[in-house]
Parts: C-alpha cells; structure tokens; sequence
C-alpha cells in the first residue's frame, strides 16, 4: 500500500514511477512535518549567556513542591508564613474539615443527633470518587458516619450526612423561604455561612466532598484557619487522630455487615501528628491539612497542589521541622 502510494504521488507529480522515495521524490515532498525546527549554529548558540537567578536564601521556610501552603502558629493563631496562601484554588477532601464540623456544631446544639440514624440515597451510594463503602438503604449513626467522611474521605458520607442535617438550616438560612432548596443545598449554605464566621474571606464552597466544581475553591490561609477552629472540638480531634475504625451497617431485611475504614493521613503513623485532612484530585494535586504538636507547640501546615502523594508529606513534614525550629 505504501509502494503504491509512492507510485501515485510520483505519478501525479511527473517524476519515475519507481515507488522507491528517491532524492527527486523527495525534493518534491518538500518539508516534513516531523522535520525538527531550524536550529542556529553551534558557534552562535555557545557564545549565548543565560541569566541566572540570585543564590538561594539561607533564612525563611524550606522549598516545597506545593502550589500553595500556609504555616499557623494554632497557640497563638499567627500565620508564620505561606505562599500562594491567600491565592484560592481547588481544595479536594480538604473540603470536608468543614462538612465534618457543620455536622458536630449542630450535634453541640442537639444532644441527640450522633445516635440519629441515616439512611443512604441513591444519590449518595453513586457519588464517584473516593468512599465509604455505605450502599444505598444501608443504615448507620451520624456519630459513626463521621468516621466514613473523615478517615477513608468518603464522598457518599459527605452527601449522606448533608441530606440527612441540612434541613435544619431551612429557617436559618432560606431567607426567601424557598421549599424548593433541598437539604444538601442547605447544608453547603450552611458551609459557607460558617466559613465567613470563622473569618475564610477568601473561600467558597459549592459542595460537600470537595470533587471539581467551578466557584469551589478555597486558600492555604483560610484552611489554616478552619483547622485552628476545628481542632479545638473534642469530637473532632478524636475522630481526624482515629487511624482506623471499624463500624457495623444494617441494611433493608435486617441484614448487618462490618466495614473497616482506614485513614489516609499517612502522618499518624508519626508520633506528634493529630491529624487532620488530605485531598487529592487532578485538579488540586495532592493536598494535606496537617496538626502537629512537639513539646506543648502547636502548628498547623497546609499543603495544596503537591507535585505527588508522598510529596506532600514531605513537604508537610520539612514546614513542621521549620517552624517548629523557628517558633519561640
């Protein structure tokens, strides 16, 4: 087929019909689109001198491979440094510090919503990415659902809670007092509603779970700050330090079946780390909100946009090392 397409082209074009691509043929092709671009020569391109940068500065933070990140003094609530910190960008999990904490707020204000039990939709069984394992009809208590969010980073729990708590918010939040607002669309109200609360002037979310969504984003200083907030929680803190954490589900019929949920903070496994958050999406990188203590001194280090997953433990540990090293 080749050959006889090299017979016609030299045809067409008046040449030997030999279907041999000789030095004639070619001429004729003219310049190939594979051909490299034309390159200066050698003698001009060695006299050339590149610029180069001034030499790295011995003093301040480490270098990182984060797009973003932000240092917190938690005692003190000082921001120690950042880059990129107040630039918003795409959160991933990171995002369900906060569907966990408007969970707990509202379980302050009602003593008997842990034991409540949620029943998952459809919805929330076919919400992609990561997961529980929950599947739809399957039963559980938000006390324990908690445990689904926060350690495997289950976005189906982060839909399941927000349907079964966001209608509490109706009267709070639906000024125009519209019934068509649905639970879930209460609760992310809800979210960003404490967001500006806790002072996140810079955020705004569009979703529970923190899956790529045009306006969702969120900055390093900001997180930084929620993870302050949060962590003063004692229900929080014991959930985000839980490595794993084992839950029995029933479902339709009366049927029951254990899940394990394990989590995916690799820095527990360290002693001093007390959690609290990783993400990770093509768009957002891989991402981590970390709390860390050594002697009485407590920082917060937010990574976002790391280069891969076990760059951002990297990154997040050499930040801890520095500011723990530089704190007072």
């Amino acid at each position: 087929m080749t050959e006889n397409a090299v017979k016609q082209f030299q045809s067409h074009h008046g040449l030997d019909v030999t279907g041999v691509v000789d030095a004639a043929t070619w001429k004729q092709l003219g310049t190939l689109v594979t051909e490299d671009e034309p390159v200066p020569p050698p003698a001009e391109v060695n006299a050339i001198e590149l610029p180069r940068d001034a030499a790295d500065s011995l003093d301040g933070p480490p270098f990182v491979t984060a797009k973003a990140w932000a240092v917190m003094d938690a005692d003190s609530q000082k921001m120690l440094a950042s880059h990129q910190g107040s630039t918003p960008v795409d959160p991933a999990s990171t995002t369900k510090i906060m569907c966990a904490l408007v969970v707990l707020e509202a379980w302050q204000q009602d003593a008997g919503l842990g034991d409540q039990m949620v029943t998952f939709s459809d919805r929330a069984d076919e919400t992609p990415g990561s997961t529980s394992g929950v599947r739809a009809g399957e039963q559980l208590p938000v006390s324990e659902l908690l445990y689904g969010l926060m350690l495997p980073s289950g976005n189906d729990a982060s839909v399941a809670l927000a349907e079964h708590v966001g209608e509490r918010f109706r009267d709070a939040i639906n000024d125009d007092n519209d019934t068509q607002t649905s639970a879930y669309e209460l609760f992310v109200k809800q979210m960003n509603r404490l967001a500006q609360e806790i002072g996140m002037e810079h955020s705004h979310y569009r979703n529970t779970h923190g899956l790529t969504e045009e306006g969702h984003m969120l900055t390093a200083e900001d997180l930084a700050k929620l993870a302050c907030y949060a962590m003063q929680n004692a229900r929080f803190r014991q959930i985000v330090a839980t490595r794993k954490h084992g839950c029995q589900l029933s479902g339709p019929g009366g049927y029951t079946r254990n899940v394990i949920w394990n989590n995916t903070n690799r820095l527990l496994g360290t002693e001093g780390y007390l959690g609290v958050k990783t993400g990770t999406t093509d768009a957002a990188g891989a991402c981590l909100v970390s709390y860390g203590q050594r002697e009485d001194r407590n920082v917060i280090v937010v990574v976002l946009g790391s280069s891969s997953s076990d760059a951002r433990y990297t990154d997040s540990r050499n930040l801890f090392r520095w500011a723990w090293q530089n704190l007072p």
